[in-house]
């Protein structure tokens, strides 16, 4: 699967990854819900250092038609209640 973190590039991401970053997607669902800002930022940032850590990083001059796209890191609480709403980003 091909995931983009937006403001940083694409990331290739093996389908054996895909279930924990699909779990720490519904976490953040969760959190958002209860408007934790503290806990949804550890969440998120959580999910952006799983796809750099356990992806293979696409280069700057490829581009492939990405799965998955997550925001950028500065994302708010607010922002992010519109986003994760239902399943979140990676669809149950």
């Amino acid at each position: 699967m091909i995931v983009r973190l937006m403001g940083e590039g694409q990331y290739e991401l093996d389908k054996k990854h895909v279930d924990e970053v699909n779990k720490i997607d519904n976490n953040i669902v969760k959190i958002v819900n209860t408007g934790n800002e503290t806990d949804f930022m550890s969440e998120f940032k959580k999910l952006s250092d799983y796809v750099r850590k356990n992806g293979k990083k696409i280069s700057d001059d490829v581009i492939k038609p990405s799965g998955i796209i997550i925001p950028p890191s500065d994302l708010t609480l607010d922002e992010a209640k519109k986003i994760f709403a239902g399943d979140g980003l990676f669809p149950d």
